[in-house]
């Protein structure tokens, strides 16, 4: 008997969501960061096994919403939620559970959604006294057949996968370049400035070496400054974080060229928005 179903991956900003599901699909579909919100948008992780396929779906943090771009996010996680025949809500081990947080997972059984609710970063400090379904560590490899199991079982019957054996994810290559940028940014930049940014790609030419030509959008003026650094250092170091990232993902040489670009109140502006793909 064959199983195949998607899984809404659900929680809180830093719940281990993006790290789960890189571990499970054994490639780096997902930027990861210390940073919360670094997922802005739906990614499916696809996971075979020898008779299920499984097809996760990485999902923005669960946040209060106070522009466009915060609310395209949450709307990406209903419509996940919604759409799943699984939901796998996570909650970091490392911190408690609020009360919003057990509202949501009560709604979500009450509605009679398929939920199963997994504490994460089991190998960390436990301070949460929630009694979960099962808990797992992403970094330590525990509990984490259990869970795949556990998933197994609620997904429904099919005749067959539906993505063939050697697809991992649903996104374009354009798609992951524009990501590991983003990525490099929010590991090389600090505080506000992070979350100010996108990432468009202007060129892309394929070939023996990959020609990219990106812009880093940022909301400020003085943001601009602090992209670039002193002697433009700064964008270089990110510049080589995501080369190597890009290179080691697509196992090619890469020509990576960065502008920084501002463009104020970006994530307030709906028109900008579609441009940078979020729509």
């Amino acid at each position: 008997m064959f199983k195949f179903g998607y899984v809404a991956v659900l929680g809180k900003p830093n719940a281990g969501k993006s790290t789960f599901i890189n571990r499970l699909v054994g490639e780096k579909v997902a930027i990861v960061s210390s940073k919360p919100q670094t997922t802005r948008e739906n990614i499916v992780g696809i996971v075979n096994g020898k008779n299920f396929q499984i097809a996760l779906l990485d999902t923005p943090g669960i946040h209060k919403t106070s522009s466009f771009l915060d609310k395209f996010m949450m709307k990406n996680v209903r419509s996940a939620k919604s759409s799943a025949d699984v939901v796998l809500y996570l909650l970091d081990c490392s911190k408690e559970v609020d009360e919003i947080e057990l509202q949501s997972i009560q709604k979500m059984k009450t509605d009679g959604l398929n939920v199963i609710v997994a504490k994460s970063k089991s190998d960390k400090k436990n301070k949460n006294n929630f009694v979960a379904d099962i808990e797992f560590s992403s970094e330590t490899g525990e509990n984490l057949d259990k869970l795949v199991e556990m998933i197994v079982q609620k997904l429904p019957k099919a005749k067959a996968p539906l993505f063939a054996e050697d697809e991992f994810t649903d996104k374009p290559i354009k798609f992951f370049v524009a990501e590991y940028l983003r990525e490099a940014t929010l590991k090389i930049l600090d505080k506000e400035v992070p979350h100010g940014i996108a990432v468009e790609i202007v060129s892309f030419r394929d070939g023996v070496t990959l020609h990219i030509e990106a812009d880093i959008v940022c909301s400020k003026e003085s943001h601009k400054g602090i992209i670039i650094g002193k002697g433009g250092q700064t964008l270089k170091k990110i510049g080589c974080m995501a080369r190597e990232s890009i290179e080691k993902f697509l196992g090619k040489k890469v020509n990576l060229k960065i502008f920084v670009k501002v463009e104020e109140n970006w994530q307030n502006k709906p028109n900008k928005l579609t441009t940078l793909g979020y729509n």
